[in-house]
């Protein structure tokens, strides 16, 4: 069963490890909230810590063991993803690297919360003065595995029928 896996654990583990190399290269590189452009006019690299959920919802809001209370919320949840990537039939593959690509995420701003109190975002995307939430590795991991997701429910990637 795992030999049949193998592209998933792939993808969840190179998730896991790029997310994880370049937080390591951003917290000694940027103080909180400091910038480098990368590309200019388009693309920062922007030091933020989320103490929150997702899109930095709950960000503000502050309760007793707030980080204990979000890990567990997040581990529930990556077990529930796991659960289901389990069931996925071995023939959606477009469906199983995006859950792979979900869960590898997951994992990667699971450790954050857990060792740090919060996820370390960095990537900030803008133009013309608007900008897009900070993100990192793990969340473009996420997002796109949700794609693959939904691209798999529309019907696309897969081969059509033989039978006629």
């Amino acid at each position: 069963m795992l030999a049949a896996r193998r592209l998933e654990l792939f993808v969840a583990v190179t998730v896991v490890v790029l997310d994880q190399v370049t937080k390591a290269m951003i917290r000694p590189a940027l103080a909180l909230h400091e910038s480098m452009v990368v590309v200019p006019g388009w693309v920062d690299f922007t030091r933020v810590h989320n103490t929150g959920a997702a899109f930095g919802m709950l960000n503000a809001v502050e309760f007793p063991f707030k980080t204990v209370v979000l890990s567990l919320v997040a581990a529930v949840a990556l077990g529930g993803v796991a659960w289901y990537a389990a069931t996925v039939p071995l023939g959606d593959r477009l469906a199983r690297v995006g859950i792979a690509g979900v869960l590898g995420g997951a994992i990667g701003n699971l450790i954050d919360r857990a060792t740090a109190g919060y996820v370390l975002d960095f990537v900030d995307a803008h133009w013309n003065g608007w900008h897009f939430w900070a993100f990192n590795v793990a969340d473009a991991a996420i997002t796109v595995g949700v794609i693959f997701m939904i691209f798999d429910i529309l019907g696309l990637g897969r081969r059509a029928s033989n039978s006629v």
